[in-house]
């Protein structure tokens, strides 16, 4: 049987390179030839018999039977690990109070957080989501007891870092006139990819307006997607068959800085949740 030939290491390949969107990152990440890790995915659409993968100019990306294949590879992960935890580990109590920045809350790290949640469902996961400037205001009132946040809003050391690339996108018939001012979707402030944005166009000289604001991702893709106005996504938010690139008229890509903050003094519990949420963060950790 197919399903007796991919083993769970072939499986974690292939959603590590679906999350990086490259061969070449993934293949640095675990030591090991770009040539020999791309012969390990072309060994797996051997199996399947379907191509999961397409080039693009900044790496690749799951096909459509690629993404369906990504959804059971996943939870067949999930489940490995879920089921590696509960036989391992010891049963662990208490609580847990976790904030999660707004705009890298994505797929991967609520994923993590549900891990946890069925390997050790006797933890109480008190889990924030809200923007930068909040989170870092409850950190500095001792209302988290771990934080995945922006470096700059805290003076703690990060127990690990990566860094979150931003990219110009508009709706795919928007084209915006260098004579006229330029529409803008952003974040309500106070917020760290507004106020990158915003620099990086006044350093420029480009004369500018913000049209929509929101706390949501969900809304500023929505308001992109609708050609209210240019926003900054990172790559896992945008949408190509919806948004387009926009590389004329506007500074080239910005970056932020994010980290994984905990407190020096931390039981068990809050270990565990450190040890998960290290799995879910979007690059490889710098210690």
């Amino acid at each position: 049987m197919i399903s007796e030939q991919i083993g769970l290491g072939l499986l974690r390949t292939y959603v590590a390179v679906c999350r990086q969107g490259s061969l070449s990152k993934v293949a640095a990440q675990t030591g090991r030839t770009q040539s020999a890790l791309s012969m390990q995915m072309r060994r797996l659409e051997g199996l399947l018999e379907r191509h999961l993968f397409q080039r693009t100019g900044r790496g690749v990306v799951p096909t459509t039977e690629g993404e369906i294949f990504l959804g059971y590879a996943t939870r067949m992960l999930a489940l490995g690990d879920e089921a590696a935890a509960r036989l391992q580990q010891k049963e662990l109590r208490g609580g847990v109070r976790i904030g999660l920045a707004e705009e890298v809350a994505t797929a991967a790290l609520p994923a993590a957080l549900g891990r946890l949640h069925r390997a050790h469902p006797d933890i109480r996961l008190d889990v924030v989501v809200e923007h930068s400037m909040a989170l870092g205001k409850l950190w500095g009132e001792d209302g988290l007891d771990i934080m995945l946040g922006p470096t700059s809003v805290v003076a703690a050391d990060a127990l690990a870092t990566w860094t979150v690339a931003l990219q110009w996108v508009c709706a795919p018939d928007h084209a915006p006139d260098p004579a006229r001012l330029l529409d803008l979707v952003a974040f309500t402030a106070p917020c760290l990819w507004r106020r990158r944005m915003l620099e990086a166009l006044a350093e420029a000289g480009r004369e500018h307006r913000v049209t929509f604001t929101s706390q949501s991702v969900t809304a500023l893709q929505a308001a992109v997607e609708n050609g209210l106005g240019v926003g900054v996504l990172p790559p896992d938010s945008i949408r190509p068959g919806s948004m387009k690139l926009l590389k004329a008229g506007v500074p080239g890509p910005l970056a932020a800085q994010y980290g994984l903050f905990a407190r020096d003094r931390r039981p068990p519990v809050v270990e565990a949740a450190i040890a998960v949420l290290r799995e879910g963060l979007p690059a490889a950790p710098r210690p």
